[in-house]
């Protein structure tokens, strides 16, 4: 043993000695019992054998009932004992041994990593539940209170200058146990690390010392109290989802922005949900009080408003905001956003996205950032946080970190957060990214504005994204006309024996002589007289509320109930397609490619040649490749979007010796072809897609269903965003969702896109929904998203069998010369006068009756195409039509009766032709299709026959 403890016990085998014992802590049978006696030595005190720890528990528990936390060294990662030697930090005891000073070496660390669970964080001055976590206790470490008043130079914490145990005490808990708490230490990058150590412990967050900047967050205070005071009395019963309790968001905000604009930030791009969102929109984004009370107004001509807008809390704004010191601006926009929280978390991501791409500068990460506000419960409660959280940092996917500041009320509407999670925080989801998260006591609001610039600074530094927990309270119910007394009655006591922030600081600005008491009372007065004024203005003449969406990039593009064209300008000449297949279709020799990938090549490069018919795959790459080419950007993702699910479009060939990508469709021009497999989301995903179409307009953006049916995975952002965006908020899209479908007996999950739910919700021409049976009318498709100027949504139902049928091929002169055709009437040789029934139908099941028909000669029955289902062309349709006065007229599809395209073509044809058609296909089903291929084929057949069958 003595061999042991000889050599082991130097410098730089400390951080060894201490991991070991962490490990014995953990698992005393994990280490041999021959380095029970160095422990005894190194530690100096009894070791006896185990921690003594409670066992973990997994209760759910609130802020100020944390968990039980493992004591002495233990739950300490690799990374956090690596970086010893790069601290800076280092505990020398003149008078006192070396395992003195490891042990207040251990202590520091224990309060890096615990200090948050004691901090005094809760506005209501609520106590922590339970016992202090063991790590913070000196006796763990034996150091007793006699040694409080042993000199240390204790480097990282006082630099060269020697204190006292009490003085690195007093610091400990003024840094990591006060009303700023930060979790850091599971961080594995050594820079940020150590560079947030240096913020905190040298820096001390950087306190706030002079006059004008204390008023000046007292000012911001005080224009937040007064709007929602005024506002309280006026509007009796409105809501407004008052910020009230959580008043220092404002001057965070504020502290944030102007931060960031010294750091080189120049846009901003807003998320957040209803709590507060009215104050910050009037006192941080500058809508004037004139706006925001005639808002509550009742207005003089309702009729104006029928059928559209949305509420005003849900509304969103752009706004130049004023840096001080500085004639530079920043803009602001904050997002529309409807009910459903934080699914608009997303859409900013995306936006934030296409706003640095078009900028297209190497900095234009720091130039661009988004910030997330977010409710305690929602952030811990819903999916769509950590599907957010998790795409920051994928190639496509990244935007240099997002700001999240956390509104943390302490309840969520009624349920207290041992009913709403299972963790100690409610941003306890964000620790999947490894990134620092701050809590901060709501009503100390410099340590809220100090907590702020620090986080704009790691922010804008490190490039990731930063947590802001800001602790504090609601002042009224869920809403304004909620009592939460009834099921709150404790906490609403110590809410109202609470005084309000700006009084509190208010108070400590006399105190310390900053101001006195009748210039605080003249700041609240001057802005309530100057809300009186605006109010007596409305009241008589509200100011209309205006949508101004479709200004600066949206200018060119037009929305609106107009009939989206079938008729623009979507051909290219031969010659332009046979020089860009050539192209996009040569593989370089010295690319490692698959044989069954040059061979797929190959045959492109005939396809191009005119030689062999176009399949869907090449149709689709010459639409991106045209496109490319006239200098538009194309962006897909998706997930296994490179390849194709279905193995059809092999945007990338990756060499099988390098394992490097050859992107051939990038080979047409110099214009962005970004093609990238998403993570396993289809909210996030989808979301983001339609945030980046928002601030894309130019380019051609594409979400794609790994199968259709996971669209409902996606759901919200259909519902609320894509297909009522333009009708709420007067936002267009040009976003294409591609979504497989298409019966082929793969089971319920693996048939059906649900075309009836995006049927059901189409209205207004709020976009375009397609089953198509060509890939030239997919090449038409996609190009007239673009070449149009009208700009919606457009909702493909792709195929899985047609990628390879025979009959689903199309000629470059069907590219050429071809218009998208919404309606395809019979192509075949057949004999008119002798027609006896019409088939309509949509998708994949045309070639299923048109082979059925070969089969079994039925001339007399014509099959009519619709391409696109919504907006439905009835002059089209009718013209299709005409050849067959007195032949019956039938819909038939594969899906359900219940699901598909029935229940909206039945309005529509007794709509157009005044009675509907007969139903041919599957009968009302719960689920979409069978699982079994066997039982598919039957019900397919069945379906072929009564289609054909005179006497069915």
């Amino acid at each position: 043993m003595e061999n042991h403890i000889g050599s082991h016990l130097s410098g730089d085998n400390l951080p060894f000695i201490e991991d070991l014992y962490a490990e014995y802590l953990r698992e005393p049978g994990s280490v041999d019992s021959s380095w029970v006696p160095v422990f005894q030595e190194y530690f100096g005190f009894e070791v006896t054998g185990h921690s003594g720890r409670a066992a973990p528990q997994f209760t759910p528990r609130s802020l100020f009932s944390p968990a039980h936390i493992g004591g002495g060294l233990g739950g300490h990662s690799e990374a956090e004992y690596a970086d010893l030697a790069s601290q800076g930090f280092s505990v020398r005891t003149p008078e006192r041994s070396t395992k003195f000073a490891a042990r207040v070496r251990a202590l520091v660390r224990a309060y890096r990593l615990h200090g948050h669970l004691t901090a005094k964080l809760d506005p209501l001055g609520r106590p922590h539940a339970g016992e202090p976590p063991p790590d913070l206790d000196p006796a763990r470490y034996a150091i007793g209170d006699d040694d409080m008043q042993t000199p240390v130079l204790c480097e990282a914490l006082f630099g060269n200058e020697e204190v006292t145990m009490a003085r690195v005490m007093e610091k400990l808990n003024a840094l990591y146990c006060g009303h700023i708490a930060i979790e850091f230490q599971n961080i594995p990058d050594n820079e940020p690390r150590s560079w947030l150590r240096k913020q905190i412990e040298v820096n001390e967050y950087a306190p706030i010392t002079g006059a004008e900047e204390r008023i000046r967050i007292l000012k911001q205070l005080t224009g937040a109290e007064a709007f929602e005071d005024f506002l309280h009395k006026k509007y009796v019963g409105a809501k407004r989802f008052s910020l009230s309790g959580g008043d220092s968001l404002i001057p965070m905000m504020h502290a944030m922005l102007q931060e960031g604009g010294r750091l080189g930030l120049e846009e901003v791009i807003i998320g957040m949900a209803h709590r507060g969102r009215l104050n910050v929109l009037h006192n941080v984004m500058g809508k004037p009080a004139r706006s925001m009370l005639s808002e509550f107004e009742k207005n003089p001509s309702p009729e104006d408003y029928l059928g559209s807008s949305d509420v005003k809390y849900h509304m969103g704004y752009s706004n130049e905001y004023a840096l001080e010191d500085s004639d530079k601006q920043l803009h602001l926009s904050l997002c529309f956003n409807p009910s459903h929280l934080e699914f608009v978390n997303p859409v900013v991501a995306g936006r934030t996205r296409a706003k640095q791409d078009r900028l297209g500068v190497e900095d234009s990460r720091r130039r661009l950032l988004p910030l997330l506000l977010h409710g305690d419960a929602a952030f811990s409660g819903q999916g769509i946080v950590p599907e957010t959280l998790q795409m920051g940092r994928l190639r496509g996917y990244d935007i240099g970190g997002t700001l999240h500041i956390v509104i943390n009320n302490q309840v969520g509407f009624t349920a207290s957060p041992d009913e709403s999670r299972s963790t100690t925080y409610a941003t306890d989801i964000a620790k999947l990214l490894e990134i620092p998260i701050f809590h901060v006591n709501g009503h100390d609001p410099e340590a809220c504005v100090r907590v702020a610039k620090l986080a704009m600074r790691y922010r804008q530094r490190f490039h990731q994204d930063v947590v802001i927990d800001l602790v504090c309270f609601r002042q009224w119910g869920h809403n304004e006309g909620d009592e939460p007394r009834f099921t709150q009655p404790l906490m609403y006591q110590q809410i109202e024996a609470t005084e309000p922030v700006r009084r509190h600081y208010a108070t400590q600005l006399i105190a310390e002589g900053v101001l006195d008491e009748q210039a605080v009372e003249q700041l609240m007065n001057d802005k309530l007289e100057a809300y009186t004024e605006v109010f007596e203005k409305v009241r008589h003449t509200p100011e209309r509320p205006s949508v101004s969406s479709l200004d600066g990039l949206w200018h060119p593009y037009k929305g609106g109930d107009v009939e989206i064209s079938d008729q623009a300008e979507t051909s290219v000449t031969v010659e332009e397609l046979k020089a860009l297949g050539a192209k996009i279709s040569a593989v370089p020799e010295e690319i490692d490619a698959h044989r069954t990938i040059r061979r797929l090549f190959k045959n492109r490069e005939s396809m191009a040649a005119g030689e062999t018919p176009i399949d869907w795959g090449f149709a689709e790459s010459l639409a991106f490749a045209t496109l490319i080419a006239e200098g538009t950007r194309v962006r897909i993702s998706g997930q296994d979007s490179i390849r194709g699910t279905f193995n059809h479009r092999q945007a990338a060939i990756t060499d099988a010796t390098t394992g490097d990508r050859y992107w051939p469709v990038r080979a047409a021009g110099d214009a962005a072809f970004d093609i990238y497999n998403s993570f396993l989301s289809e909210a996030g995903v989808l979301g983001f897609e339609y945030g980046y179409s928002l601030d894309y307009p130019d380019a051609l953006v594409a979400w794609e269903a790994q199968f259709g049916d996971f669209a409902n995975g996606a759901q919200v952002i259909i519902d609320q965003f894509i297909s009522s965006g333009e009708d709420k908020w007067e936002r267009l899209s040009g976003l294409v969702m591609l979504l497989p479908h298409g019966f082929e007996g793969q089971g319920p999950e693996h048939s059906s896109a649900r075309l009836e739910r995006f049927l059901q919700l189409s209205a207004e021409h709020n976009w375009s929904v397609c089953n198509l049976t060509l890939p030239a009318q997919y090449f038409h498709a996609l190009r007239r998203q673009i070449h149009n100027t009208t700009r919606k949504p457009l909702v493909v139902m792709t195929p899985k069998s047609l990628l390879r049928l025979r009959e689903a091929t199309s000629s470059l002169e069907d590219l050429s010369d071809g218009v998208f055709q919404c309606v395809i009437g019979e192509t075949r040789e057949i004999d008119v006068p002798s027609v006896r029934r019409v088939l309509m139908c949509s998708g994949k099941v045309y070639y299923d009756l048109i082979a059925y028909a070969q089969e079994h000669g039925h001339d007399d029955v014509a099959i009519i195409r619709i391409e696109q289902l919504y907006p439905l062309a009835t002059s089209a349709l009718k013209v299709a039509l005409k050849p067959y006065p007195n032949a019956e007229l039938v819909w038939v599809q594969e899906e359900p009766k219940n699901m598909g395209a029935w229940w909206y073509m039945f309005v529509r044809f007794y709509e157009t032709l005044g009675e509907p058609p007969r139903y041919i296909g599957r009968p009302e089903s719960a689920s979409p299709a069978t699982g079994f291929k066997e039982a598919h084929e039957i019900e397919q057949l069945m379906i072929m026959r009564t289609a054909f069958d005179a006497s069915r």
